[in-house]
């Protein structure tokens, strides 16, 4: 009996510890992905939505940018669902200071990379490797060191793990991409493309430019905001999640005709700030599908979703859309429909609205919204909303949801008369908080001090929180040097443009903090922009704290200060001595 059970275990450890092996066939310019001598056309998408819900729309395969502390539980949560996981290692860019000619720079993320491909090579959710994401940059031509850096980490995690295909993916293919890997990159098996508004040319492109790998999308969807024009005051017109869906439509369609690509990953499985809170989003951030999520299923199934997500027909401004006058009230008038005539819940939101700061998919911050803008009277196809009393440029948006899991959402651009300047902070929400689990303040991190490419700054840090669910995490990963953050309004102004908020009437600025091992020296205060700009802030105070590994309240006194122009509510330094350090803020509230 023990022989036979013994036996019994060794039959289940290929697929418990070993895995699938993952190949690629290849016939003339046909190419097939085979799990474990299958065919395995991908279905997928990249982000960090529910695999539930890609599971119940006729996904199987999702894409990661990066290796964290959140790895084994995607790959075992994958698995258990049937969706394999293309898993990516993210690759320094230039542009991030990274140098691909600097040696200690790249023996270093070698090491990280084959550390992780040794711990995760068997995990049988593994689809592929992906080495990088858009790492050859936005210029016109690239560095060359980074393919030949490409190829020694491709070669080398071959060696390692045969049994799973390399990818590399750039942003797009019209910058010699495509020559950078054929001539530099043998050991690279398949060419990752990103590509939103020329996606449905790709198949074409890829031919005409030399390709001859096989080849995954690895992000699609609407035209980027990139590749839209400007409207009058310089913002991009969104389309609403109802004309999105037709996006997906036509670049899925184009990929699939092409013998060359193996599938494709639509972005983003979730929510993502980029140009505004709707772009790129398949879902929204409270988990309902959005109509191209119901599009997809359809494609990747060929039949259609029980329960369809409500269509828009129309989301206008009473009146022409021309610049308006600040603290003015207006109306805008919303057209929507639901496939099943389930009853619709509209919710209305004014947000400022930044011109962009960040590229190729960087960290953006949420501009601030504005709750007391929606006034009484609002229903779900008409809005009231009492403009802010500062000029500048802003966006209302409208989240319709069904209560089954489906939604839409529309947005209008809007411009207010005259520039920006200080807003009461009596029409934000209070109290204000900067960063925590409850955030809804204006201020964003987006001003990076120092030694900014050994800092990392996380805020939703399950780690231990002291209020809710989420806390900010700070890493400064250097045995020197300093570092810091700067939450700014607008994003990354350091002075030079108009903003920030009148806090007249504030008592005080008050915030928990911990160390990881206690001892970590950190500054952190209000009002870093002094009287050398222009539109500097109006008061400056700050606190020199030496932390423990238990989180403590600090408060910095506002009574009775000058607070009419805030543009810097909150910044931090902190400095390495000898060793890397970690520290951890949350409830930061302006009272």
């Amino acid at each position: 009996m023990k022989i036979l059970s013994l036996l019994a275990i060794f039959l289940l450890l290929p697929l418990t510890l070993f895995g699938a092996k993952v190949t690629l066939q290849k016939e003339g310019r046909k190419a097939t992905l085979l799990v474990d001598g299958k065919p395995f056309e991908v279905h997928g998408v990249g982000g960090g939505g529910s695999l539930e819900t890609l599971k119940n729309s006729g996904g199987n395969a999702i894409r990661t940018w990066g290796i964290d502390e959140n790895t084994g539980e995607i790959l075992d949560d994958a698995h258990a669902k049937g969706i394999k996981v293309a898993l990516g290692f993210w690759l320094g860019h230039e542009r991030h200071g990274f140098s691909y000619t600097d040696w200690g720079s790249n023996i270093t993320q070698a090491e990280s990379l084959f550390a992780a491909v040794r711990k995760y090579k068997d995990h049988p959710a593994l689809l592929l490797w992906g080495l990088g994401n858009e790492m050859e940059g936005f210029k016109e031509s690239s560095n060359p060191a980074i393919y030949t850096q490409i190829e020694y980490l491709a070669r080398t995690v071959k060696e390692l793990d045969p049994n799973h295909p390399i990818m590399t993916v750039t942003a797009e293919i019209g910058k010699r991409q495509i020559e950078g890997l054929n001539r530099f990159c043998p050991s690279v098996d398949i060419h990752g493309i990103n590509s939103y508004g020329g996606g449905p040319s790709i198949p074409e492109r890829y031919r005409e430019g030399g390709g001859t790998k096989p080849y995954l999308i690895t992000e699609f969807g609407p035209a980027g905001t990139w590749e839209r024009p400007p409207n009058k005051w310089g913002m991009p017109n969104e389309a609403t999640s109802t004309e999105k869906a037709a996006d997906y439509r036509k670049s899925y369609e184009a990929f699939k005709g092409d013998p060359l690509c193996l599938g494709s990953f639509a972005f983003m499985w979730g929510t993502k700030q980029e140009a505004s809170a709707t772009w790129f989003g398949m879902l929204l951030s409270t988990g309902e599908k959005l109509a191209a999520v119901d599009e997809l299923s359809k494609l990747w199934t060929g039949q259609s979703p029980e329960n369809l997500c409500p269509v828009i027909e129309s989301l206008t401004l009473a009146g022409p859309n021309e610049e308006l006058d600040p603290g003015s009230t207006i109306t805008v008038n919303l057209k929507v429909s639901d496939p099943e005539n389930d009853p619709l819940k509209v919710q209305w939101i004014l947000t400022e609205d930044w011109k962009e700061v960040a590229e190729g998919g960087d960290h953006r911050a949420a501009p601030p919204t504005y709750p007391k803008a929606i006034l009484p009277g609002t229903t779900n196809s008409t809005a009231r909303i009492k403009l802010p009393s500062g000029g500048g440029t802003y966006r209302i948006y409208a989240f319709i949801r069904d209560g089954r899991g489906s939604a839409a959402t529309g947005n209008i651009s809007i411009k207010l008369k005259g520039t920006r300047k200080p807003v009461p902070a009596g029409e934000l929400a209070t109290p204000v908080v900067i960063t925590g689990a409850a955030k809804n303040g204006p201020w964003s991190a987006s001003g990076w001090m120092g030694d900014s490419t050994k800092l990392k700054l996380d805020e939703a840090s399950t780690e231990n929180p002291k209020i809710g669910k989420e806390c900010t995490k700070v890493s400064f990963n250097g045995n020197s040097g300093w570092a810091g953050v700067v939450w700014q309004h607008p994003e990354g102004d350091w002075g030079d443009a108009p903003g920030g908020f009148d806090l007249t009437g504030a008592k005080k600025l008050s915030f928990w903090a911990r160390g990881n091992a206690g001892g970590e020296k950190v500054t952190i205060g209000i009002g870093l922009i002094n009287h050398e700009k222009v539109y500097h802030d109006t008061f400056s105070r700050k606190l020199e704290l030496t932390l423990t590994d238990q989180w403590q309240n600090f408060e910095i006194d506002l009574t009775g200060k000058n607070l009419t122009r805030i543009k810097s509510a909150l910044y931090f330094t902190t400095s390495a001595d000898g060793k890397p350090l970690s520290f951890y803020l949350d409830d930061i509230i302006i009272e």
